[in-house]
C-alpha cells in the first residue's frame, strides 16, 4: 500500500512500503485509464549517494534497469487516493492500454 505526497503542483511522489517496513519513493509518471479504473505508471526515485541503496534494495538498479511499477489507484473511505498492486489480469490490460497509447503517439 502507498501514501501520496505532493511535492509541487506537477510532481506526485508516492511512498510504497514493503512488508518489512522499508519505504520506497516513486514519481507518478502518467495515469493510464482502463475501463472505469485508473492506473499509475510509477518511476523509482533514488538518491545517488544514499548508503542503503547499494544494490541491495531489490529494485533492479543493480542491473541498470529502471525501477518502474504499475499501481491501481483506488479511493479509500476517507476519499483519498491509494495505490495498490493490480491483479494479473488488470496488469495485462494496463500493458495493452499503455502499448496502444505509445503506438498512437508514434503515429502522430
Amino acid at each position: 500500500m502507498a501514501d501520496q505526497d505532493m511535492t509541487n503542483e506537477d510532481d506526485i511522489v508516492v511512498v510504497m512500503t514493503d512488508e518489512e517496513g522499508n519505504e520506497y519513493y516513486y514519481r507518478e509518471e502518467m495515469i493510464i485509464p482502463v475501463d472505469e479504473e485508473k492506473y499509475a505508471l510509477l518511476v523509482g526515485l533514488h538518491e545517488e549517494d544514499e548508503e542503503e541503496h547499494v544494490h541491495s534494495c531489490g529494485c533492479g538498479c543493480e542491473d541498470d534497469d529502471e525501477d518502474v511499477i504499475i499501481a491501481k489507484i483506488v479511493t479509500n473511505a476517507d476519499g483519498e487516493d491509494e495505490y495498490v498492486e493490480p491483479t494479473d489480469e488488470e496488469f495485462e490490460a494496463v500493458q495493452q492500454a499503455y502499448n496502444a497509447l505509445v503506438d498512437e503517439a508514434e503515429n502522430d
